[in-house]
């Protein structure tokens, strides 16, 4: 699996990748991850890199390594379940879990969708007072121009049928 980091939260993590990995073969295995602050908390926003689907955590208490894994793992289930695709995540995201390698940023597309989604959640989380599942969903339902006007939600349903489709 790779996890790709923003400078600003590899800062926050002690962690600065020098090298940018090509996409992973899985696409459900290849992460993007970003800090931002919304009304003085920090939120962390981790995003599937091909298909933009998403998931917000807190970011406080997360300093190292490895707490953030737990995070985003966790984070990444509980959306993935919420929208029926617990069965993807247990065998096509948990396993690549076991092995992590963290990298830079790639894409500017994909940064700059989750730069969007960064200010959509702003407002759900301090205007609209949105839980993070919640704000979560509404970021995975809105459509964006990097995957042609599709939602990071059908996209990653779509590729997650045949990649489970692909392993039966």
């Amino acid at each position: 699996m790779i996890v790709r980091l923003t400078q600003k939260l590899g800062k926050k993590l002690h962690l600065s990748p020098t090298k940018s990995y090509p996409a992973d073969a899985n696409p459900l295995a290849d992460w993007t991850a970003h800090l931002f602050t919304a009304g003085r908390t920090q939120y962390i926003l981790v995003t599937n890199t091909p298909t933009l689907y998403s998931a917000v955590l807190y970011g406080r208490g997360i300093s190292n390594d490895a707490r953030f894994l737990d995070a985003i793992f966790g984070a990444i289930r509980e959306v993935m379940e919420a929208d029926d695709l617990s069965l993807a995540y247990q065998k096509l995201v948990a396993p690549a879990a076991a092995t992590v390698s963290f990298s830079k940023t790639f894409s500017r597309s994909v940064t700059g969708s989750m730069n969007d989604h960064i200010m959509c959640g702003k407002v759900y989380l301090t205007e609209s007072g949105l839980s993070l599942q919640e704000t979560s969903y509404r970021l995975n339902c809105t459509p964006l121009s990097a995957i042609e006007y599709s939602n990071p939600r059908q996209a990653c349903q779509a590729i997650s049928a045949e990649l489970l489709a692909e392993s039966s």
